[in-house]
């Protein structure tokens, strides 16, 4: 039987399912009181390969007080991992033991319900965290699968909830949070909304599986934003989705993303979550201020400080480039004019996958700037010339209007060769393929598409000529900067795409804590 919890108890067992590189955990294990940490991510179920390997850097990091300088030549490159581990055993082998690789559907529900147990004890006390899949509830993923997939509806990613439903069943966490992306709001399946059905079965998970013996089994479901406060009757109505939206900007994560979090508290525990606290909007300028400055580089073998200002240059022979003054073209030719004289006088590197650093940005600079020494993953994307000519326009253009331009403010000579231009131009389809983040605001959602190219997330100094590197990107998502990004360069960006901000966890840790602290038998 649960029972009130003072501050002083031993941190709540908590279990990550479809954990990605760590965001949401992230956020509970930084969560701390006068006492110490609140939670503890005891197991993080996570299917691909990389981000396992990141759960398992960070899961090991977090088993020191103080990271040992070893773990600090590796993310330098100074040292291999099995080194790391090796000289750390206990550590090590600890760490192993609460990341799993696993595809949650595919493995057997009997080595889960193990590990489950295994990993939360006796505790009926525990937090079950985690975010399905959600290519087949993401509105660009719907389009674009319903394009190319006619089996469209029978996509087993619908279902894919029902795994972290089939885990609230078996083992009764005290609380659970579940997150998804906003177009949960309007999928439907078979004709039905999903976010409906998928409601009605967190409320009563046993009743949804047909579990004769979970059958009693009842939570009820809360949102995290401010309109809780507005409907009291959310816990006995849970079916309309919007109330349980929250957008990150409003509580102060510098972009703008949208996200479903659903909370689901037992219902033999009294209480419900307070609302997250709104907090001041920060802008990505704000975050990223501190950032060393650095070129893009050119795509191919042919890169060089000289051949990059070679091909920034010959932006300067574009015909657009003699619009008449008073012409908006004019306007952002003049300013361009100087932005490449900028350029040629300024001596840059391309970045590092270690760059030694010691500041600090204008904003949340104690949060980022956590026992580190030097920044990982700040190291620019090659593009074409092409391209670079369009990222010079486009943070150009930015500066002076204040947003980023669509496809119809571009000169003709810079439409890009893409079969779907003039539909573009109709407003028949999307007119911002090239986008700038810019400085005084948050920042647009960082997803996973940032993996395939730059041109949703130019920089906003046309000087440096380039897209986000992954560290301005973790920082976006507020990544502290000792989180370290194990895989390929690709899959190093998708992680931090599909992941939930930490900051924003460590937010809803807070409201969780407060909760289960404060909660009756």
């Amino acid at each position: 039987m649960p029972r009130p919890r003072a501050h002083a108890a031993s941190p709540l067992p908590v279990i990550d399912l479809f954990a990605g590189p760590g965001g949401l955990g992230e956020g509970f294990s930084a969560f701390r009181s006068d006492s110490g940490p609140r939670f503890d991510v005891r197991l993080s179920i996570e299917k691909d390969p990389a981000a396992c390997a990141t759960l398992l850097l960070r899961t090991f990091f977090r088993e020191f007080d103080k990271p040992p300088a070893d773990l600090l030549a590796y993310v330098a490159g100074e040292m291999p991992a099995s080194e790391l581990f090796a000289a750390h055993p206990e550590q090590t082998s600890r760490a192993r033991r609460a990341v799993w690789e696993a595809e949650l559907g595919v493995v057997a529900r009997q080595s889960v319900n193990q590990r489950v147990r295994e990993a939360v004890g006796r505790t009926t006390n525990w937090v079950l965290l985690g975010g399905p899949p959600c290519q087949a509830y993401s509105i660009a993923g719907r389009s674009r699968m319903k394009t190319t997939r006619p089996d469209f509806d029978r996509d087993k990613r619908h279902f894919l909830y029902q795994e972290y439903l089939q885990i609230v069943a078996d083992h009764q966490p005290a609380v659970f949070v579940l997150e998804n992306v906003k177009g949960l709001l309007t999928s439907k399946h078979g004709g039905s909304r999903i976010v409906t059905r998928i409601l009605d079965d967190l409320s009563a998970p046993g009743r949804a599986l047909k579990m004769p013996r979970g059958a009693s089994l009842r939570y009820r479901l809360y949102p995290l934003g401010q309109r809780q406060a507005v409907l009291p009757w959310i816990e006995e109505n849970p079916q309309d989705g919007e109330e349980y939206l929250l957008k990150a900007e409003e509580y102060g994560i510098p972009q703008m993303r949208h996200r479903i979090f659903i909370v689901g508290v037992r219902s033999d525990l009294a209480g419900r979550p307070e609302a997250l606290p709104r907090q001041p909007s920060v802008a990505a300028g704000d975050v990223l201020s501190d950032m060393p400055r650095i070129r893009s580089r050119l795509t191919g073998k042919g890169d060089s400080p000289d051949a990059w200002r070679t091909a920034i240059r010959e932006i300067l022979g574009c015909d657009w480039m003699s619009a008449p003054r008073t012409s908006a073209l004019g306007g952002v030719a003049r300013q361009l004019h100087r932005e490449v004289r900028a350029i040629l006088s300024t001596d840059f590197t391309t970045g590092a996958a270690f760059v030694n650093h010691d500041g600090a940005p204008r904003a949340l600079g104690r949060w980022f700037r956590q026992s580190v020494t030097g920044l990982t993953h700040h190291e620019s994307r090659a593009h074409m010339r092409d391209d670079l000519h369009r990222y010079l326009f486009a943070a150009t253009f930015a500066q002076i209007h204040h947003r980023s331009p669509d496809l119809r403010d571009f000169p003709r000579e810079l439409y890009p060769a893409h079969r779907n231009v003039s539909l573009a131009l109709q407003g028949k389809m999307f007119t911002d393929r090239f986008r700038v983040q810019l400085d005084d605001r948050p920042s647009t959602t960082i997803t996973s598409h940032i993996s395939k190219d730059g041109h949703y997330y130019i920089h906003y100094d046309p000087v440096q000529c380039r897209s986000l590197t992954m560290r301005e990107a973790a920082r976006l998502q507020t990544f502290p900067d000792n989180y370290f990004f194990e895989g390929t360069r690709t899959e190093q960006y998708h992680q931090i795409g599909n992941a939930v901000p930490p900051l924003l966890a460590m937010g809803i840790a807070r409201v969780i804590d407060d909760l289960v602290a404060g909660c009756q038998p």
